[in-house]
């Protein structure tokens, strides 16, 4: 496998997700946050955003955790394998609401540079994941029932399917036995 995607909504755990997959494949990690946002918590305009999604889509290898929906067919089309992380909405709430807390005035690795945890803006972020829970997930089933039949697509609801997969991956990358 060369191309991964992965795809879910906020605080599902793409991010650090991505970042196990691509510790165990040895491919390169693309985080969306570090597309969408410049430093200072600019955001790109649509048009640049699309332009960067679709140079990394045509290389040969990569992880892409995220969204920026208007290039998901592409690079489905490219992907080997679907990774949907469906997670209930108590939860990544939750996780939100952990991460903007313990992380409060730090950068996360998987987000732009100059991007620091800020409790004024979780209140709005609370309430897009809320009201999307429903639009959000919809979109995301209707992008996996249209992989094409060369990509494989898994569904993750829990943190033992993930481990679960991600024990997958690690029994390919173990050497074999002498």
């Amino acid at each position: 496998m060369n191309r991964i995607m992965i795809v879910g909504q906020p605080g599902s755990g793409k991010s650090t997700f991505a970042h196990a997959l691509g510790q165990l494949t040895g491919l390169p990690v693309i985080h969306i946050d570090k597309i969408h946002w410049q430093p200072g918590w600019i955001e790109r305009s649509k048009a640049e955003k699309t332009r960067l999604c679709r140079e990394v889509e045509q290389q040969s290898r990569w992880i892409f955790e995220g969204g920026h929906s208007v290039t998901w067919p592409s690079r489905l089309a490219r992907a080997d394998l679907l990774v949907w992380l469906d997670r209930p909405v108590a939860l990544r709430l939750w996780r939100v609401v952990r991460r903007a807390v313990t992380g409060l005035g730090r950068t996360r690795p998987d987000m732009a540079e100059g991007c620091p945890e800020k409790l004024s803006t979780l209140p709005e972020f609370i309430s897009y994941i809320w009201t999307t829970r429903n639009s959000g997930r919809a979109k995301i089933a209707s992008l996996a029932s249209a992989a094409p039949p060369a990509c494989q697509v898994i569904c993750i609801r829990s943190d033992e399917e993930a481990a679960d997969l991600l024990a997958q991956f690690r029994s390919l990358a173990a050497p074999p036995c002498p």
